[in-house]
């Protein structure tokens, strides 16, 4: 094994281990001491826990041992070697800030009484830690697992609507049955399913952003109005470092051929590129729309694993 790929595991592991402490904060300094459910095996964990069951840290291992034995069958021995890793990091994580914050060491529970602020800051720490878990070519088991899998089979869908989906169910599950205590105020189950659903949604957000918010970009077409087009072409891809493509097309309007610019550019350059254009040719007809998922250089590698 050379050095190179020694290094980049070791990068992996280190981002993962970062991804394992920041989920692992969202759920012992805001989720477990507010009293709102989780998503995933961890959701599970703090009802069981709420009942005076062992800890969420220990049910987390335990439920994942059978999905580690599917995830070997469907994802691979490669993957999964990296999400015991991530699995057993984030349960040692939560047993010692659970020690540490939760009144061994230090008695600063709850940081807030406030259900909307726990919910909200959970999520977002939540998605940066299971975005950065995924981006590392990782997970964190439980269900991170079973939503690997269904990635696989429904490549149509992102991950994050698929986890969305999984998890209301167990957020609602939570919701029903973790019982507030004195530490925060009484809520309903409702109001408790509101600010878990909340959680979620805001993590969900989060997540996606993570994994695939530096992907996008502006997709832009100009159709010019009688400017030199190769001069503005050369000036795009100058100025703006970007590729361009010429279209063959012809006006419908004036029966004309004329030859059209595709180019795709990063959000950040697309005012440099605006500029250009109305400069070059200010009677130049644009049309301007997302790109989210890129593929070539210096965007996506297309043989990359998909996240």
């Amino acid at each position: 094994m050379n050095k190179k790929k020694v290094a980049n595991i070791i990068i992996r592991h280190l981002i993962a281990t970062c991804g394992c402490a920041l989920y692992a904060l969202g759920v012992e300094l805001f989720l477990s001491p507010n009293n709102l459910a989780s998503s995933g095996i961890t959701g599970i964990g703090l009802i069981l826990e709420n009942y005076g069951i062992l800890s969420t840290g220990y049910w987390i291992i335990i439920f994942n041992i059978p999905l580690f034995v599917l995830g070997f069958v469907f994802l691979g021995k490669g993957l999964m070697v990296s999400t015991i890793y991530s699995t057993v990091i984030s349960s040692l994580f939560m047993e010692l800030f659970s020690f540490l914050f939760g009144g061994s060491c230090l008695d600063i529970l709850p940081l807030t009484s406030n259900s909307l602020i726990a919910a909200v800051a959970a999520g977002i720490l939540f998605g940066l830690g299971l975005g950065l878990v995924f981006r590392a070519h990782s997970s964190t088991g439980g269900t991170d697992i079973i939503v690997k899998i269904l990635r696989k089979k429904f490549r149509y869908l992102e991950t994050g609507e698929i986890a969305f989906a999984v998890n209301v169910i167990i957020v609602t599950l939570g919701a029903i049955f973790i019982q507030t205590t004195e530490l925060v105020a009484e809520m309903t189950q409702v109001e408790r399913w509101i600010y878990s659903v909340i959680s979620l949604a805001t993590e969900t957000f989060t997540f996606d952003y993570v994994l695939y918010g530096s992907n996008s970009a502006k997709l832009v077409y100009i159709i010019p109005g009688g400017c030199d087009v190769e001069t503005m072409c050369r000036h795009i891809m100058t100025e703006v470092n970007t590729g361009a493509t010429f279209l063959n097309g012809k006006g419908a309007y004036t029966n004309t051929d004329k030859e059209v610019i595709m180019c795709v550019c990063r959000k950040a350059a697309f005012p440099k590129l605006k500029d250009i254009v109305k400069k070059e040719d200010p009677k130049a007809f644009m049309i301007v729309t997302s790109a989210k998922d890129i593929y070539g250089v210096g965007y996506q590698d297309p043989n990359a694993d998909e996240l």
